[in-house]
């Protein structure tokens, strides 16, 4: 493993010293164009979610856990989200940004309510750096805010994937840019993180994880593009790994009607499960524990542009994953069919309802493992 870090450190340095030469000969060249910005410049968005859930299986209340007896929950509203996000140019070339969510002060908000504090440093269009806390480039869903989305929320192997340190929120460095071979636009991204979520103190141990992402335009007529991601790691002195591939499009069929969907695979250990476990309860190796998934979230979107009205949109998203599909096997199949109503350009106004359906191989109960279905009715407002 240290051979493989010690490669991709010179891979680094190979691949992106001539951008880096190339970005510094640019800056001098611009710096005198830009004396009439006055900086620094900020910009202010925010977002509300809020929700009503209502569970409709007998026994199970609106976290999906199962009770065999006494009180539970079975209706509520609820704030998904309070978001703002502060977004500051302090040159033309450096940036920071903030976003919290005051939605985790419902709960023990430690470790939650701050999400992205990174600076960002643009090169050129080749390569920008992004230090701090913000979402590592490793599949379609952390390019994606979670107000755009054509579901009610992430996808299951997004917030799995999270824990283990690959997707989410994570406090690291992380390399970006574009670029094009022949006729085709890539995009890639190298990260390096801490792997263990945000607002820590401090890395749980002296192990990194490492992950790249290369996105190619494959189509833009159709707006089809192919994602690959690749991750290596150490966590407390044992290697981890995950993988994945991703495909989108967008396919304009009427003036009033389109077809869009994404699909998304991803496999890789499972070690946040693995050392949460005592060791006397832990089967063989960590090489053992292993977590897989797929999902397809295909949508259609008819511009309706009345009154105030600006779209309708049907979508459902089936997902497949396993947490630890090798040792203990347990598949979970989610369905969440979606209809939403959009009020004015980009989503600043939604209203989307529908079900989220949980299919377990095995139900366990008094547990969150257990077959259920949860009616649910969003509203949200982007400012």
């Amino acid at each position: 493993m240290n051979k493989v870090f010690l490669f991709f450190k010179k891979l680094v340095v190979l691949v992106f010293a001539p951008f880096v030469l190339h970005a510094q000969s640019a800056n001098d060249s611009n710096q005198n164009t830009n004396k009439g910005n006055f900086y620094p410049q900020f910009q202010f968005k925010g977002l509300f979610q809020a929700r009503y859930l209502n569970a409709l299986t007998d026994n199970v209340d609106v976290t999906g856990l199962h009770h065999s007896n006494g009180d539970f929950t079975q209706n509520t509203f609820d704030l998904k989200r309070v978001r703002l996000s502060i977004g500051t140019k302090v040159t033309d070339d450096l940036e920071v940004a903030f976003l919290v969510n005051f939605a985790d002060f419902k709960s023990d908000p430690k470790s939650k309510v701050l999400e992205n504090a990174y600076a960002k440093y643009t090169f050129n269009k080749y390569l920008s750096v992004t230090a701090g806390q913000f979402r590592p480039n490793f599949g379609i869903e952390e390019s994606e805010p979670a107000d755009i989305i054509k579901s009610f929320d992430f996808s299951n192997q997004y917030f799995e994937f999270g824990k283990n340190g690959w997707t989410s929120f994570q406090i690291g460095a992380s390399l970006m840019g574009d670029f094009n071979i022949k006729n085709v636009p890539v995009h890639y991204a190298f990260s390096v993180v801490n792997g263990n979520g945000r607002n820590q103190e401090k890395d749980k141990d002296s192990g990194k994880q490492y992950s790249s992402r290369w996105v190619f335009g494959l189509s833009k007529k159709y707006k089809v593009n192919l994602g690959l991601n690749g991750g290596v790691g150490s966590v407390f002195k044992k290697d981890v790994y995950a993988i994945g591939a991703d495909a989108t499009f967008d396919i304009k069929l009427t003036d009033k009607f389109s077809f869009d969907g994404q699909f998304e695979f991803k496999k890789g250990t499972n070690h946040n499960l693995y050392f949460s476990l005592p060791e006397t309860n832990r089967v063989g190796s960590l090489s053992n524990y292993e977590m897989k998934g797929y999902y397809f979230l295909p949508n259609i979107r008819y511009s309706i542009n009345y009154k105030k009205l600006t779209s309708i949109e049907f979508s459902c998203r089936y997902e497949s994953f396993d947490s630890n599909y090798k040792v203990n096997s347990n598949l979970r199949q989610t369905y969440t069919p979606m209809v939403s109503l959009e009020f004015g350009k980009a989503y600043k106004g939604r209203i989307e309802f529908g079900f989220e359906i949980d299919r377990y191989k095995h139900s366990i109960p008094d547990t969150t493992t257990y077959d259920d279905e949860l009616f649910i009715i969003q509203f949200q407002c982007r400012l």
